[in-house]
């Protein structure tokens, strides 16, 4: 095991676990959450903070400020707390009441916006929170997830090389889009090193980021109600979209089996399940699902059934069948 000096210098755990005796497929789940952000948001936050600190951004009196819906801000909050960076967390009514007490407990100043712009929702008002913020105080440094590469070469230097490593000639990997960095990493990684492993990605229904309806979404993390810079959707092999109501199935199928992992994690298993069942039905392919979270930030939400009823009813609560799906209610781009 490693020893570390720092919390986010323990980022490379490489742990997976095989879904075969679930799923009946040769699923691998890449466990981002056994560090001390719970999260892989931890491996973006080191890497944009490492770019700030090389770029001269975070001299002395810096104060970091950043949009979030949950995942980052606490790996943010962190690695602010450990190098003794003041930092300011803009998130939004629906970030776990879990995460904003974890990001309170490591010393984050948190305000939680409940009121979504007409047109770009509740992430565009955070965003827009940020920008007035920054203009008012000049000691603010953004580091803007949406837009910063370090974002994306966090994924293109580490998690899709770690992937290659251990499966070589694999042939789909699984990517959940928020910003965008892991699916435009893996993407880069993979097309530029020649390998015929295919990228998917991942998406929630009611998310902008591959052209589709904005609509309410109630699960912090994946998804978008405004495209981010990072994200090209030319550079994925294809796009499933995921209703929420199927990712909280799939948590509670991971659950019922001793994994509770979180909403991300559910709504990118729950995608690449249906993609398999569409473009595999034998069952002849090897895939690795980027699990980006565990669960227990979601004990309140995903986990709880009185909140599940009321935003998504009945229909939600329904165990999946033997096997880890029922009939796909997706949209790809293929299909």
């Amino acid at each position: 095991m490693p020893i570390v000096s720092a919390p986010d210098e323990l980022l490379d755990l490489d742990v997976y676990v095989s879904l075969s005796r679930l799923v009946r497929r040769e699923v691998f789940l890449k466990c981002e959450g056994f560090n001390f952000g719970g999260s892989l948001k931890l491996r973006t936050a080191a890497s944009m903070v490492a770019a700030a600190e090389r770029d001269g951004k975070l001299g002395d009196g810096a104060k970091l400020i950043e949009s979030s819906s949950g995942n980052l801000g606490v790996a943010l909050s962190v690695i602010a707390a450990a190098k003794g960076i003041s930092f300011t967390c803009v998130t939004d009514d629906r970030c776990n009441a879990t995460t904003v007490a974890l990001m309170r407990a490591l010393g984050t100043d948190v305000l939680v916006l409940a009121e979504p712009h007409p047109e770009g929702g509740l992430l565009r008002a955070r965003i827009d929170r940020v920008r007035e913020l920054c203009a008012a105080d000049p000691g603010f440094v953004w580091l803007n997830q949406y837009g910063n590469d370090a974002n994306w070469i966090a994924h293109y230097e580490v998690t899709a090389p770690a992937i290659a490593r251990r499966f070589p000639g694999l042939d789909v990997v699984f990517c959940g889009t928020g910003t965008g960095g892991t699916a435009m990493g893996c993407a880069r990684y993979f097309r530029g090193h020649g390998q015929r492993t295919r990228v998917v990605a991942v998406d929630s229904v009611g998310s902008v980021n591959f052209g589709g309806p904005a609509g309410p979404r109630f699960i912090p993390g994946l998804g978008a109600g405004v495209r981010p810079a990072l994200l090209d959707p030319a550079l994925v092999d294809d796009v499933v979209h995921v209703h929420e109501r199927d990712t909280i199935r799939m948590c509670r199928k991971l659950a019922a089996n001793g994994m509770v992992f979180g909403g991300s994690t559910g709504t990118i298993l729950r995608g690449a399940l249906d993609w398999l069942d569409r473009h595999d039905p034998g069952g002849q392919l090897k895939s690795v699902v980027i699990a980006p979270d565990l669960g227990e930030r979601y004990l309140s939400t995903v986990y709880d059934d009185e909140w599940v009823l009321r935003h998504f009813g009945p229909e939600a609560l329904e165990p999946l069948p033997e096997g880890g799906h029922r009939e796909p209610r997706v949209r790809c781009r293929a299909c």
